[in-house]
């Protein structure tokens, strides 16, 4: 088995190396590509959402997810809701959600304080 595979001399070799440099060049038009829809969305993003509109509207649905959750934990303390997995599967993704807008908070804390540090 071992023997077979060298048999093949040097067409395996250019064979793998051709097909290697096809897919990588594949890869990067995919790239080239990517990067061009998102300077693409970012000029005309700018007419259809700023940033403002997309933190708002992100920070409305933590709000949302977190007060799923709250409804949730009233409905069973009022017995209208019987099924506990469902309560504890979305009190998760409620604090999941949280957690990650608390993330992004520092983050761009974190970023605005580097800004603030620059010399200009």
């Amino acid at each position: 088995m071992v023997n077979s595979v060298g048999s093949g001399g040097a067409s395996f070799a250019r064979d793998a190396i051709r097909a290697a440099m096809q897919r990588q060049a594949e890869m990067q038009n995919r790239l080239q590509e990517a990067s061009n829809d998102l300077r693409g969305e970012a000029v005309e993003g700018s007419d259809k959402q700023s940033f403002k509109s997309s933190l708002t509207e992100g920070i409305k649905q933590v709000n949302t997810q977190i007060e799923a959750g709250d409804r949730l934990v009233d409905g069973i303390v009022s017995g209208k809701v019987t099924e506990f997995h469902e309560v504890a599967s979305q009190i998760k993704q409620a604090d999941l959600t949280f957690k990650f807008a608390l993330s992004v908070r520092n983050k761009f804390i974190d970023a605005y304080r580097e800004v603030m540090r620059m010399s200009v």
